[in-house]
């Protein structure tokens, strides 16, 4: 089965006090990139995260985005009850001596009291994060098979390209040995007359030699060869395909020389109807190569 690099999965979690947000994006690269964007205030996160998805694909850029948030009820606001008695008591004592001294003060209300410092606080974060970390790591399980099964339903798509892509170099092929096998009597008729021009116009010429070199330039425009390792080419790329990713670098390799066959073949072509053909595959063999840099 292949596998595209391009997939998307996203989710939700909560657990000891905090909720969770997961975002892991993927799109095609030349190697294994991990881009991680996490708390760095739970210890241990981001590694144990990255060998999860290290282990889970083996080529792209992938991109996991992780927001953690204190629930309301971790993070709500709270009395400290010492620091509460410590200015209840320095109050106390402040209308006391006021009194003594016949000074009357305005009465103290609770919004007084609670803007002190220290009287009112926020809920702290936990220092120790290991039960944070241990309920966050597994849940980044099930986003990565989202992402998996995004990235297989893309790649199921990319094999049936990939399949017509090959059934088309094969039928161009196909048509590519019977033009050049159609251009062989104008081939050797031109070749004739060719030598027959030289024998005529060069006295003394060994006719031997010149029909040696002309045979050598027949040689040299025959594509016999090119045609052969274009079909082998074609039994490998369905062999690659059927073996199921990571084949991406293989595949890419191989469109290079599927490439290569075809500049020659259309180098070699000397007729409309070959020239036709060899450019109708570099176009096919280029359309196919875009969609191999999606393949893992």
């Amino acid at each position: 089965m292949l596998l595209s690099m391009t997939g998307f999965a996203s989710g939700r979690g909560s657990g000891a006090g905090y909720s969770w947000e997961w975002d892991v994006r993927s799109v095609n690269g030349k190697g294994l990139d991990l881009r991680l964007r996490v708390p760095d205030w739970i210890d241990g996160l981001e590694a144990a995260l990255r060998a999860r998805l290290g282990n889970a694909v083996s080529r792209g850029n992938v991109t996991l985005t992780l927001r953690v948030q204190a629930d309301e009820q971790a993070g709500r606001l709270s009395v400290n009850e010492t620091q509460l008695g410590a200015v209840l008591d320095a109050l106390a004592q402040v209308e006391a001596e006021a009194m003594a001294r016949g000074v009357s003060l305005a009465p103290a209300g609770p919004g007084d009291i609670l803007t002190v410092r220290g009287v009112l606080e926020a809920g702290a974060v936990e220092a120790d994060t290991g039960g944070l970390l241990a309920k966050v790591v597994p849940g980044l399980d099930p986003i990565l098979e989202e992402l998996l099964s995004m990235r297989a339903r893309e790649g199921a798509a990319l094999e049936a390209l990939l399949n017509g892509h090959l059934d088309e170099i094969e039928r161009l092929t196909e048509a590519a040995d019977v033009a050049a096998e159609a251009r062989r009597p104008e081939t050797a008729r031109a070749l004739k007359e060719a030598l027959a021009r030289v024998v005529e116009n060069t006295d003394g010429v060994d006719e031997a030699r010149v029909a040696q070199e002309l045979a050598l330039l027949a040689v040299k425009n025959d594509v016999t060869e090119e045609l052969g390792r274009l079909r082998a080419h074609i039994g490998a790329a369905r062999a690659l395909i059927a073996e199921g990713s990571p084949i991406g670098r293989k595949l890419d390799f191989l469109m290079q020389e599927f490439n290569r066959e075809a500049n020659t073949l259309c180098s070699k072509a000397q007729s409309g109807a070959l020239t036709t053909i060899g450019l109708n595959l570099k176009s096919v063999i280029e359309q196919m190569r875009e969609q191999v840099q999606n393949v893992e």
